[in-house]
């Protein structure tokens, strides 16, 4: 069995292909041939030794994957040898409050960038048969992160306003799944390229955040004063000023990602005056997946996928996320 593993350098990314012996599943265990992965911001960021909690030594990288199963531990009866399944990036989050110790794919434990891997069956969510691997490989991070914002921690309404930051994948996902939940959605980027793609998906408002650099001002003017009822937070403390500044009296920012950054002043003065509500968001559980699989099979959403790559090519890949000029998401075929 191959697999990609990320070896600790200073100097460098240094991805090297491996053979590897997996064994036979345990109890309660299922053994997954892998089709599809996908590569989110934070797998650059394990792969440069710059994110918490990773696991020491050579790790098998990516949280998000999707394939068949091909066999089967004792006590697995969810379960059965050719079933589509994708994986959570939570292991054992199954339902309720994340664990602050939970163990986290790709970081704490071995990834899914593989030939095949076992997991506990718990672990993996049947996929609709609408999606093709690389489709489905998108969802356990950046997916079920926008559907976390909006939908099971932002309570969002028909009628109210998201602001998403840039064209990324969770981006993508906020706008197709508030677009479905009847919301109004701005959303930024730096290209007006991207800008028109997005409205092309439903996009109502673009902003062009380097013309636009007080993007802030521009979604209050475009609201008439209001602001954003839900704002999905993808930069940190780059772009949290701003996020603020632009929410709604009783909005709420979720804040997911910290890519523009991590050195700038907050003014809490904001969330006080308009009694804003700051949350971060951590993905998801298990049942929210299963939530957001409903309403993507009801409304049949399917993910952007910008560009596909082959096992073999995974450096690449890589690269590619780096120079952060795509527009949606990454996959690797198996």
């Amino acid at each position: 069995m191959k697999a990609w593993k990320v070896i600790p350098d200073a100097e460098k990314l240094n991805l090297q292909q491996q053979d590897l012996n997996l064994g036979n599943p345990a109890d309660g265990e299922v053994r997954v041939r892998i089709r599809a992965t996908s590569l989110n911001k934070r797998d650059l960021m394990v792969a440069n030794d710059t994110y918490p909690g990773i696991k020491e030594g050579g790790l098998v990288p990516l949280s998000d994957g999707a394939g068949e199963i091909i066999a089967v531990g004792n006590n697995v009866d969810s379960l059965t040898p050719g079933d589509r399944v994708a994986n959570l990036f939570w292991r054992d989050w199954m339902d309720g409050t994340a664990s602050p110790d939970g163990v986290a794919m790709g970081g704490a434990i071995d990834g899914v960038l593989a030939d095949e891997v076992i997991l506990p069956a718990h672990s993996l969510v049947k996929i609709p048969d609408f999606l093709s691997y690389e489709e489905a490989a998108t969802l356990p991070c950046a997916a079920l992160t926008a559907w976390n914002a909006l939908m099971e921690t932002g309570n969002l309404k028909p009628g109210q306003t998201v602001l998403t930051l840039g064209t990324g994948g969770v981006s993508l996902f906020a706008l197709q799944f508030a677009k479905a939940a009847g919301a109004k959605v701005i959303i930024t980027s730096s290209s007006e390229e991207k800008l028109s793609r997005a409205k092309e998906m439903g996009a109502d408002i673009g902003i062009n955040y380097r013309e636009t650099p007080n993007w802030a001002e521009e979604v209050l003017r475009l609201t008439d004063g209001k602001g954003a009822d839900v704002i999905i937070e993808t930069g940190g403390p780059g772009t949290l000023n701003q996020s603020l500044q632009a929410a709604s009296y009783n909005g709420e920012v979720t804040m997911i990602g910290v890519q523009a950054g991590i050195g700038d002043n907050i003014s809490p003065l904001p969330i006080l005056f308009k009694k804003l509500r700051l949350q971060g968001i951590m993905v998801g559980s298990r049942k929210m997946f299963e939530n957001m699989l409903a309403q993507m099979t009801k409304h049949e959403i399917r993910p952007v996928v910008d560009q596909v790559f082959s096992f073999d090519d995974t450096p690449k890949a890589f690269a590619t996320m780096q120079a952060a000029s795509h527009f949606g998401k990454i996959a690797i075929v198996n």
